[in-house]
């Protein structure tokens, strides 16, 4: 309860010492409103990243951590297409999203394909001018699985009376059993994503967000998601065979995950939060069965403040020291005769600065500070550089 005050009274601060204009953007929103009818953008990063011990040296890594293209193809002034494919590390391809939008009403489109699961911020905001820092938030890697995306369909629109944006779908959940078991402690359902890739099915997750953004320099979101993962032990289970059926339920778990966030910015000032609370049901079965280390509780969340230092020059360029703080706890809870392990219990701090050459291109460098509850462990640091482009 004391970490949400301490979230709650973190927005609040920021809240009032502003006043502004702010307005959800990205990548994809941006193709979406062209009026060409064949859409060209794309984004990517090339980071730098540089541990810090007292013990050995390292290496530092470079890499170009993601390029992603972008095409927008609009068949008429209702339906288009949207595809994202990105390259990760030079060698990796993905179709990061492929779907087909039509509007049905101005308030109401029907969306199907592979999609973002909108959950969260960096989720759906995930470009490298998007976010301060090189690297996303680890919240945003540990609870929720950024790049987050499935296959469904559903519906989104935006209602201008009250200036709020929803998204309603339906999806495929995450993959939590193939013949060994997917889900860890250490990162939760991350290596469950199944991403478009052959993806199986044996039961619908609902996944849904809803934002408001009616106050200057004020955007608001709720997410939510809920399912049990998929197991392909369902795969032609007889459906009056009580037994298997038991034996395939155990490697399947709930999930119950909501998220809130805010944004604000104004006169110079940009701040930004977010907190994740997680539920997980059937863990002490399902970690018996896959002998794996899955809480049954996750909750985590940051804070984040950055200031332009350039904006109260005429400059197009903008200068913005900021720092966040993150907190998450991927073991939370634990059931059955699996112990709480403090080593999932983490903090961070990151602390640099960003220097936007235009709106779509930045320079960044960071330093991060990474602890946990282990009483066997200490802070380790990371220096980080990085290049970012969106257009």
């Amino acid at each position: 309860m004391n970490k949400v005050k301490f979230f709650c009274s973190a927005i609040l601060i920021a809240v009032i010492s502003m006043g502004g204009y702010s307005q959800e953007s990205s990548s994809v929103t941006n193709l979406m409103k062209s009026d060409s009818r064949l859409t060209i953008g794309g984004y990517g990063q090339v980071d730098y990243n540089q541990d810090w011990s007292k013990e050995s040296l390292n290496n530092g890594k470079l890499d170009v951590h993601r390029m992603v293209m972008l095409f927008g193809y609009k068949f008429s002034d209702k339906t288009q297409f949207v595809t994202e494919l990105e390259f990760e590390h030079v060698k990796e391809v993905y179709v990061e999203q492929a779907f087909i939008d039509h509007k049905i009403l101005p308030f109401l489109s029907f969306r199907a394909g592979l999609m973002l699961v909108p959950m969260g911020l960096t989720n759906l905001f995930h470009e490298p001018t998007a976010f301060f820092g090189v690297e996303r938030p680890n919240l945003d890697s540990k609870i929720a699985p950024t790049t987050w995306r499935e296959i469904g369909a559903g519906f989104t629109g935006f209602v201008s009376g009250i200036t709020l944006k929803y998204e309603l779908y339906i999806m495929n959940g995450f993959n939590g059993y193939n013949g060994s078991g997917k889900f860890r402690g250490t990162d939760g359902f991350r290596k469950g994503r199944q991403k478009g890739a052959e993806s199986f099915m044996s039961s619908p997750s609902f996944a849904g967000r809803v934002s408001y953004y009616g106050i200057p320099g004020l955007n608001v979101g709720y997410s939510s998601y809920t399912g049990k993962s998929q197991s392909t032990l369902f795969d032609g289970l007889d459906r009056n065979d009580s037994q298997a059926f038991a034996v395939a339920d155990s490697s399947r778990v709930g999930i119950s995950m909501h998220g809130v966030d805010i944004r604000y910015r104004a006169h110079g000032i940009y701040s930004k939060a977010q907190l994740y609370a997680v539920n997980i049901s059937n863990t002490d079965q399902y970690n018996i069965f896959s002998g794996s280390d899955l809480g049954s509780r996750m909750f985590g969340y940051y804070v984040e403040l950055g200031y332009d230092v350039l904006s109260s020059t005429k400059s197009s360029q903008k200068l913005i020291p900021f720092i966040r703080y993150e907190k998450y706890n991927t073991h939370k809870a634990t059931e059955g005769n699996l112990e709480i392990n403090p080593a999932f219990d983490r903090n961070e701090i990151t602390t640099g600065i960003s220097y936007y050459l235009t709106d779509k291109s930045v320079l960044k460098a960071d330093i991060q500070f990474f602890g946990s509850k282990d009483p066997s462990s200490t802070y380790s640091k990371r220096l980080n550089f990085g290049v970012g482009v969106w257009f």
